[in-house]
């Protein structure tokens, strides 16, 4: 019904609109009510999913699973036996006759290693005399008496690094034991007395 604006009313009376004639409008779904329906829906599917997915119980006594845990924690809750050393009273007590007579003991190798020969150890083969005279310095400072010595060959020459001639073993195991600690690499050799 249209209102006729041109021809007023003076009496100041509105006329109310009829319910009747309109019908009501619902608004457009939101978005948002479509994420959370899916959501809760995918929610759901998943929970039916991993109830289907447990291991069906064959215990149909619920009680008897309280029972298995309690002897479970009671067995636990013993403290295992202490250990028997019973070896501390056996082995006084037990003797082992033996009727063989002993052996001859080496003589340790303190004196001269032998008579014709000498041991040397090499500390380094360099080709610049800078290297060799670094590498004999370091020797220096661990109390050794280092030499160098110039060799020429087919490869060309090359100064080398020397120490000893050793007259006893110890000797030369300590100067051996000397460079390892710094990590120095020696080469035992060994050579004719003159």
């Amino acid at each position: 019904m249209a209102r006729e604006y041109a021809k007023g009313s003076r009496s100041g009376a509105r006329k109310k609109p009829q319910a009747a004639s309109r019908t009501p409008v619902q608004a457009p779904a939101s978005p948002w009510r479509w994420y959370g329906t899916g959501v809760a829906t995918g929610v759901f599917l998943s929970l039916l999913l991993y109830l289907g997915t447990l291991p069906a119980g064959t215990d149909p006594d619920p009680g008897a699973g309280a029972e298995v845990v309690a002897t479970a924690t009671a067995a636990a809750e013993k403290t295992p036996p202490k250990p028997r050393f019973d070896f501390y009273t056996m082995l006084p007590e037990q003797r082992i006759a033996v009727d063989v007579e002993p052996a001859q003991v080496a003589t340790p190798r303190t004196e001269a290693v032998t008579q014709g020969e000498t041991f040397l150890l090499q500390a380094g083969s360099f080709r610049q005399r800078a290297d060799a005279d670094r590498r004999r310095a370091e020797l220096l400072l661990l109390g050794l008496e280092p030499r160098v010595e110039e060799a020429s060959g087919e490869h060309g020459r090359f100064f080398r690094v020397y120490l000893g001639p050793f007259q006893t073993h110890a000797e030369m195991s300590r100067a051996r034991g000397l460079t390892t600690a710094q990590n120095i690499d020696t080469l035992l050799m060994k050579r004719d007395r003159p």
